[in-house]
């Protein structure tokens, strides 16, 4: 990761997820199990260069859900604020 770039994983925004199972976003703006595409959606409709990496959360190991770098200067609450209001929520 280089200056300017963000890391964010699906486990933020999971509404299923608790905060210490890594949840980052409060319950009512998490998503029914978001996957990777979403959220590279998400940061598209906000305007966000970002690239899709087949990493995975540490704590998540098992999962590869893989993860997102995206190109932001602010903070990575301000980002992961960002996403989560422009992440559709699944019902």
């Amino acid at each position: 990761m280089v200056e300017g770039e963000r890391i964010l994983y699906p486990c933020y925004f999971n509404a299923s997820y608790s905060r210490r199972q890594g949840r980052r976003v409060p319950l009512s703006r998490g998503a029914k199990a978001p996957v990777i595409s979403d959220l590279e959606r998400a940061l598209k409709r906000a305007g966000v260069t970002c690239r899709v990496e087949d990493h995975h959360h540490p704590a998540h190991w098992m999962r590869r859900e893989g993860r997102i770098v995206a190109e932001w200067k602010e903070s990575k609450e301000a980002l992961i604020k960002k996403v989560a209001q422009r992440l559709e929520v699944k019902q």
